[in-house]
C-alpha cells in the first residue's frame, strides 16, 4: 500500500513539486519521498500510540469531525495539521526552502494526497480495488496484524471502514473479534514494526519508499 501512497504523492506532486520553481529540480524525488514518509510515518506513529480510532475518524469524516468533508474538512483535522507542519519543517530544514514557499507546497500536497487516499480507499468502484484499508493497516504494522487479506479469519478492516462510512458490510467477516482487542493488536503491531525498523538501522520506511522510486 505504501507504493500506492507514493503513486498519489507523485500524481499530486507534479504541479506542487516537480513543476514548482521553488523546489530545486535535483531534489524532486527526495521531496516526494519525504512527503510520502510524512504521511505513512505519521499514520504509523499514530497507530503505535494507540490512535487507530483517530485514523478511522479521519476517514469517516474526511478529516473534520464537526461536519464538512473534502480538503476543507481535512485542513481542520489535527492529524493533517501535524503532517503539514512536519513537512514544512522538513522542507525548510533539509531543502532550505523559504518558509512561505514550503508552507504553500505542504498545504497543497499533503491534504490533496490524503483526500485522494481516503476517497479511493472508501470507494467501492472496481478501479479503486488496489486501495484497501486492510492493506494500509498491514503495511503500517509490517504485516504483524492478521487482516482478512493476509490470513483466513483475520480481521476485515475494509469491512469496518465500510460500516463506519454507512455502507453496511459483511457481518460474517469479523466474527467475534472485539474492536478494543483489535485496536490493541494494531497498536502492538505498529510498535513492533517501528522497533524492528530501528534495530535494523537505515531509513526504515524511507528505504522502502526510495525503493519504489527507483
Amino acid at each position: 500500500m505504501i507504493d500506492k501512497l507514493l503513486d498519489l504523492v507523485k500524481q499530486f506532486g507534479q504541479d506542487t513539486v516537480v513543476k514548482n520553481p521553488e523546489v530545486p529540480e535535483e531534489y524532486n524525488n527526495e521531496v516526494l519521498a519525504d512527503a510520502t514518509k510524512t504521511i505513512g510515518g505519521g499514520f504509523q506513529n499514530i497507530l503505535a500510540g494507540g490512535g487507530f480510532q483517530n485514523i478511522l475518524d479521519l476517514f469517516k469524516g474526511r478529516g473534520n469531525k464537526t461536519g464538512g468533508g473534502g480538503i476543507g474538512g481535512l485542513l481542520k483535522n489535527p492529524i493533517v495539521s501535524m503532517m503539514i507542519g512536519h513537512f514544512i519543517t522538513k522542507l525548510v530544514g533539509k531543502y532550505k526552502m523559504k518558509p512561505a514557499a514550503a508552507s504553500n507546497v505542504s498545504n497543497k500536497l499533503i491534504p490533496n494526497v490524503l483526500d485522494g487516499l481516503i476517497n479511493r480507499t472508501a470507494s467501492t468502484a472496481p478501479e479503486n480495488d488496489a486501495f484497501d484499508f486492510n492493506d494500509l493497516i498491514g503495511s503500517l504494522t509490517g504485516g504483524k496484524v492478521s487482516t482478512s487479506e493476509s490470513k483466513v479469519g483475520g480481521f476485515n478492516f475494509q469491512d469496518l471502514l465500510n460500516k463506519v462510512l454507512g455502507g453496511g458490510g459483511n457481518k460474517e467477516d469479523n466474527g467475534d473479534n472485539n474492536l478494543e482487542d483489535v485496536i490493541g493488536q494494531v497498536t502492538r503491531g505498529a510498535q513492533e514494526n517501528q522497533g524492528e525498523q530501528a534495530a535494523r538501522g537505515g531509513g526504515g520506511l524511507m528505504d522502502l519508499i526510495k525503493g519504489f522510486l527507483k
